[in-house]
């Protein structure tokens, strides 16, 4: 039998920086407020989130003899003075390289390979934000890093700059303590967002949210909030930016699925304007960017060098 200590050391091995192991049960509370969240609206267009509720309250409906849960985390942090459009529009870190999707899979789906060849009678099914999972909510009863104000998974060594992996297994791991609450009294994510999307802590509405109204969201973005967008065109880093723990703590990451860029950074924002919808498709296959697809991303764009040349008048009238 598998122990805890052998997957977690395969898993580093894989290149996760986080690994964590929680016991297959219910997650009724989390999930019931999952549902009070939705039921607000909180979840914008995102319709498929309310979905397979009854799998998401307890993944043994998914993998019937689930014994654990094994939630990997990946540190994505850019290195010191990361930019990107040319250092006038902005683009969140965690795009700089390969969809975390496919990396992060892959490294479970070979996990899940080595549980087997050790245990032929292991089984598994492996989640990167797909799937009736909540990640975040495995990731504290798997002692990774407690959910903060800004709702990130916050790690005590890394700050919140981490991508997170679920795998359900039939292996009956010893399970790690789950992570408590270090945010304390500290409210700086929540003052520091531009569209106060962070309405109480704990709780953000998707429909307020840069990172939504630059990525899922179709049409035109609210006039009320498109300002309030500045010069982002795919997510925002404002809550992370300015979190205490990731100030003091997060060190960038020197893993290769980060290092092959978008070639964004040098690129001149009206060559991103005048982007064709081939050449998005292609520039951007391997790349998170193109969940925006190519109306949105120019879309974004458009937005945010309005903004831009606003920002500039007023520089200049004062």
């Amino acid at each position: 039998m598998l122990t805890s200590d052998e997957v977690k050391r395969r898993a580093r091995a894989l290149g996760f920086t986080h690994v964590g192991v929680a016991r297959a049960e219910g997650l009724e509370r989390e999930s019931a407020l999952f549902d009070v969240w939705c039921r607000r609206g909180y979840d914008a267009t995102m319709g498929w989130m309310r979905k397979r509720s009854e799998e998401r309250r307890d993944v043994r409906l998914i993998l019937q003899e689930a014994g654990s849960v094994i939630v990997v985390a990946l540190n994505y942090t850019a290195p010191p003075g990361y930019q990107s459009g040319g250092g006038t529009l902005k683009i969140s870190q965690y795009v700089r390289g390969d969809d975390y999707h496919e990396v992060i899979g892959k490294r479970l789906e070979e996990l899940m390979k080595w549980i087997r060849a050790a245990d032929p009678g292991a089984e598994g099914r492996y989640y990167v934000d797909t799937g009736p999972i909540l990640e975040k909510a495995w990731a504290v009863r798997a002692g990774i890093g407690w959910q903060g104000k800004h709702t990130n998974i916050i790690t005590r060594d890394q700050g919140s700059w981490v991508f997170l992996g679920v795998l359900l297994t039939t292996l009956d791991l010893v399970p790690d303590t789950p992570a408590v609450d270090q945010c304390g009294s500290c409210t700086r994510c929540i003052d520091a967002c531009p569209t106060q999307a962070i309405v109480a802590p704990y709780v953000l509405d998707a429909r307020r949210c840069i990172s939504y109204l630059t990525i899922e969201h179709k049409g035109d973005i609210p006039q009320e909030l498109a300002e309030g967008c500045g010069e982002w065109v795919f997510g925002c880093d404002v809550c992370q930016d300015v979190c205490p723990w990731n100030i003091k703590f997060a060190r960038p990451s020197n893993d290769p699925a980060w290092a092959s860029g978008t070639g964004i950074e040098s690129e001149a924002p009206d060559v991103l304007l005048s982007i064709t919808r081939e050449a998005f498709v292609a520039r951007f296959r391997r790349s998170a960017i193109r969940r925006a697809r190519w109306e949105g991303f120019v879309r974004n764009v458009r937005n945010a060098l309005k903004n831009l040349a606003q920002k500039r008048k007023t520089l200049e009238s004062m």
